[in-house]
């Protein structure tokens, strides 16, 4: 084997090696470092960034979801929920809500007023009106 055969052996082995690194994403800059930049089938920045975007969707969906499956089945939960139904049926239909406030407010005078629908009549109503 003479000197031109073994030269141009080790150029079509280099070319070889140099096509191989390009299908598979490899670069050489100026100064022989090499960096991998990826195959066609890599995804674009785009991609990448709007797949990150649902992915943290999906987890806060998720945490909503765990949070409601858990907060209403806790045996804390179930007793509030029970007591606040045991004192709404306990509430009379004379007795104010939430929403009717019990008092009114005369500007004219010192003291607040009951309401009549909404009150009991009191001790001293009852002796007022014997």
């Amino acid at each position: 084997m003479n000197l031109t055969t073994i030269a141009i052996v080790a150029i079509v082995i280099w070319g070889i090696v140099q096509l191989a690194k390009a299908r598979a994403g490899i670069i050489s800059d100026e100064d022989g470092n090499e960096t991998y930049v990826g195959g066609k089938d890599d995804v674009t920045r785009a991609e990448v960034a709007e797949t990150r975007k649902e992915i943290e969707q999906l987890r806060e969906r998720l945490h909503v979801l765990e949070r409601i499956a858990t907060d209403n089945n806790t045996m804390d939960a179930r007793e509030r929920a029970r007591i606040a139904a045991e004192i709404e049926a306990l509430r009379g239909p004379s007795e104010p809500t939430l929403a009717e406030p019990a008092i009114t407010h005369d500007p004219n005078l010192a003291t607040p007023i009951p309401n009549s629908e909404n009150t009991a009549p009191t001790a001293r109503a009852k002796e007022q009106s014997k």
